[in-house]
């Protein structure tokens, strides 16, 4: 599976932003995807994972801001950001790897085995 992640740029905080990844080489609907975070001199860190089946998850920081979807027919993955914080600013990477149908989707880095190149998001005071 090739990823590649766009939408990320300089945003003031209260901004919102949309980023997309676009997956190819794979059929995309057997896959979960994920998006991470990395704050520079921070380890990598999970943000938000949609299933097969559409189920999500959060890191609690964003939840109620973030949104995560799919379209299967256009293998897109989505994050819709609302009231970007300044903390909110690092690289973002969106992954995917192959779930069995019904399983939740993952939350740690180590799960997943295929990587876009990530996007910059910066969110000014």
């Amino acid at each position: 599976v090739q990823l590649q992640a766009f939408g990320g740029g300089l945003v003031q905080a209260g901004g919102s932003l949309r980023l997309s990844c676009a997956a190819s080489g794979r059929t995309f609907s057997n896959y979960v995807m994920g998006w991470f975070r990395q704050a520079p001199g921070k380890e990598r860190e999970f943000v938000a994972a949609i299933s097969r089946s559409g189920s999500t998850s959060y890191v609690d920081s964003v939840k109620g801001r973030f949104t995560i979807s799919r379209d299967n027919a256009k293998n897109t993955v989505y994050l819709q950001m609302t009231y970007l914080k300044p903390e909110d600013t690092a690289v973002y990477y969106c992954a995917a790897d192959y779930l069995i149908y019904g399983r939740s989707p993952y939350r740690t880095p180590s799960e997943y085995e295929y990587w876009g190149q990530g996007t910059q998001v910066t969110v000014s005071s």
